[in-house]
């Protein structure tokens, strides 16, 4: 028998944390935040941390990493296992998420001391991704590539007797990374075999934060480069508030092969994080790095150093692009852009993510965030997976169960009766606190 409890990312947006009991084993997959108030912290049962035999982290985005001290915090003495990309963004993404915590009057439920806890094993040290490795007896796993930021992962998991499937945040049509198709042997090595994919998986959490959406990506681009290039027609600047890793650099290059001769403004922390990305070749489509190569050296990026130099450029007559750090626009930064574009309605802002509750973002889109001329609107930029992607990854990856996750719970209901209505069998929509047993075959 085998146990999965949901402690945050199923039914919502944000929190990802699933842990999986068997007889001999217990693993957690991810352990994140929710960007509501102070901050929303995944279910734990503490009495049941010191007992894990592993942790798995997909990637470095706050709602998959923030609570992991608290692990450590609860008396788990093991490993986090991830990719050494993951592990080298995680210091930023803490220094943030303690700004936005104390940015709420909030307090962080662990310290210093329990991040300096946290001990990591990087996964491309141990295995190539497509090989099998075993961590203990009853506990192998596979990882590849995920495609949704620079160090970002699926897993699949041989526990005891089950065969589980974790595809992490995914997505098959980033700009610039490059993804391993889950349902496809992609090693050359015979390790690879050890595991062939059974005729069913026992389990599988598949994002699908898209929810009902099946938009592609180039459909997306298509409709953001239309209504950006009428933004700057009409003479407005774009804002366009972006993460400091993940999408930011995806557009940004974009934006330079669209807009051949627009000049584009970018903060230094996206361009340091594109030039992070040319350090891990590996990660990147076989074009990307030349193109990176490119946009680093061209003289119509600018990069401000300061707040004049932000002023002076937002002055000129020429419309840009403009791209700044902190997607939910909770920084002073995001805000003080917004707050200078405001005053016309020539100008706007994109929001190209999630936006959670109560965020600066949200209150733009809402129009609760005080009276502003410039448009503010949602035009996403697809990260995660809609439901034909869903769609497809059923059809790679066959299971007895499979979890969707990371949307909400009605719009998950929603997806989960179209399926069902086109044949597939076993899908799952839960909430956290949920706890589910899966019988052995």
């Amino acid at each position: 028998m085998m146990e999965l409890k949901v402690w945050g990312g199923a039914g919502e947006h944000g929190r990802s944390c699933y842990v999986l009991t068997g007889n001999q084993h217990r693993i957690m997959l991810d352990c994140g935040v929710k960007k509501e108030g102070a901050g929303q912290y995944p279910l734990l049962e503490e009495n049941l941390i010191p007992g894990l035999t592993a942790v798995f982290l997909s990637h470095a985005h706050e709602d998959h990493s923030m609570a992991l001290p608290l692990l450590y915090k609860l008396g788990y003495r093991g490993e986090i296992w991830s990719t050494r990309p993951t592990v080298k963004q995680l210091e930023l993404y803490f220094a943030n998420w303690r700004k936005y915590v104390t940015g709420r009057k909030g307090e962080l439920p662990y310290d210093e001391t329990h991040i300096s806890a946290m001990r990591f094993r990087i996964l491309e040290d141990e295995i190539e991704r497509g090989e099998w490795l075993e961590i203990k007896e009853g506990l192998q796993f596979q990882w590849g590539r995920s495609g949704h930021m620079l160090g970002s992962v699926w897993l699949r998991i041989h526990m005891e007797d089950h065969h589980l499937f974790y595809s992490g945040d995914f997505s098959r049509e980033s700009e610039l990374l490059t993804v391993d198709p889950p349902g496809e042997s992609f090693s050359h090595d015979s390790a690879s075999d050890c595991h062939p994919f059974p005729p069913k998986m026992t389990l599988s959490i598949i994002d699908n934060a898209y929810g009902m959406n099946e938009e592609s990506q180039d459909q997306k681009l298509n409709t953001l480069s239309r209504y950006i290039l009428g933004v700057l027609e009409r003479g407005g600047h774009a804002l366009l508030p972006v993460p400091a890793f993940g999408r930011g650099q995806d557009l940004l290059i974009w934006a330079m092969r669209q807009f051949p001769e627009r000049r584009i403004v970018v903060e230094r922390e996206i361009v340091e994080g594109l030039r992070q990305m040319a350090e891990w070749e590996d990660w990147l489509r076989p074009e990307a790095c030349h193109e990176i190569e490119l946009a680093l050296r061209s003289s119509r990026l600018h990069i401000p150093e300061n707040q004049e130099e932000r002023i002076s450029l937002l002055q000129v007559s020429d419309p840009l692009i403009v791209f700044t750090t902190d997607g939910m626009m909770e920084s002073q930064r995001a805000r003080w852009y917004a707050e200078r574009l405001s005053s016309s309605p020539l100008h706007a802002v994109i929001i190209t993510g999630h936006a959670s509750e109560g965020t600066f973002a949200r209150r733009l889109l809402k129009g609760e965030a005080g009276e502003s001329s410039c448009e503010v609107v949602r035009m996403g930029y697809k990260i995660h997976q809609g439901l034909n992607d869903v769609r497809l990854m059923l059809n790679q990856i066959s299971s007895r169960h499979t979890v969707l996750v990371h949307a909400p719970k009605p719009e998950t209901d929603q997806v989960i009766f179209d399926l069902e209505r086109e044949g597939h069998r076993g899908m799952l929509s839960l909430h956290p606190g949920a706890a589910i047993t899966f019988n052995y075959r």
